[in-house]
């Protein structure tokens, strides 16, 4: 039995990359799951199945669409009706478009700031009530390396990042009395099945080889030169749901291979 056994993750934008290794991380803790994500739904009934199978746990789906805050409230919803609470929550769903300002299709700050940043607040205000009344909670939600610095052409997803930031510093606040925990793992460049694809397009955009937009583009700005794996993060976020993490709060951890330590 693991230390998460009786206790209910619901984790958004998890049928891939960071979100799927945490909810199989909470998972092999022994917390049911509440998965949320877009895909093929034989890809998603795939990964659903295969938490199910693997860690002895229930899995559930939920298709939410992250932009619409009454659906965000029937994720949480369904998670409190399916298992009875909802202990855990990471707010991982997220989105990007990379373009200069004066460009920048407004249609698209729209879609990246609903999903990236107030996606997490309806959540988190779905979320609390029950945490509150049940006296213990873990909030999480994945932030990133720009939280903390910014690059060129991405000014709705750095603003967001920020946003996150500010959001999980004033609800640890809220909760500090409350035995609920809000914080944010940073991470830099993660390997993710959607950083793959890009790597070709980048290639031919840019006419350089696999091995110089590795390491010239994706991971200048990382001193380690190595990437991120999503096992990292979710190790980190396992770690802050757990009893030795109980006086964390309000932290936005780096794990970004050096980037914002200057």
């Amino acid at each position: 039995m693991g230390f998460l056994n009786g206790k209910t993750a619901v984790v958004t934008g998890s049928t891939s990359g960071i979100g799927l290794a945490c909810a199989r991380s909470f998972a092999g803790a022994g917390a049911n799951i509440v998965i949320n994500g877009m895909g093929a739904p034989g890809d998603i009934e795939k990964e659903r199945a295969a938490i199910e199978r693997d860690f002895t746990v229930r899995a559930i789906y939920s298709p939410a669409d992250m932009t619409k805050p009454s659906e965000i409230a029937e994720l949480i919803a369904l998670g409190e009706e399916t298992f009875g609470s909802v202990d855990i929550l990471v707010n991982n769903a997220g989105i990007q478009h990379v373009s200069p300002i004066e460009d920048f299709p407004a249609e698209k700050w729209d879609a990246i700031i609903a999903i990236n940043l107030s996606a997490s607040f309806h959540a988190i205000r779905a979320a609390v009530p029950g945490m509150k009344t049940r006296g213990w909670g873990r909030i999480i939600t994945t932030a990133s390396a720009h939280s903390l610095v910014a690059s060129p052409f991405k000014s709705a997803y750095v603003a967001a990042k920020h946003g996150i930031a500010g959001l999980t510093k004033t609800v640890a606040l809220e909760l500090a009395r409350s035995k609920i925990t809000c914080n944010c793992i940073s991470p830099g460049y993660v390997w993710t099945p959607l950083v793959e694809k890009q790597i070709p397009n980048t290639m031919a955009a840019r006419r350089m080889r696999r091995d110089e937009v590795i390491n010239d583009v994706l991971l200048a700005a990382q001193p380690t030169k190595e990437f991120v794996t999503v096992e990292q993060v979710a190790s980190l976020a396992l770690f802050l749901c757990s009893d030795n993490a109980a006086q964390i709060t309000g932290a936005n951890l780096s794990m970004d291979g050096g980037w914002t330590v200057a």
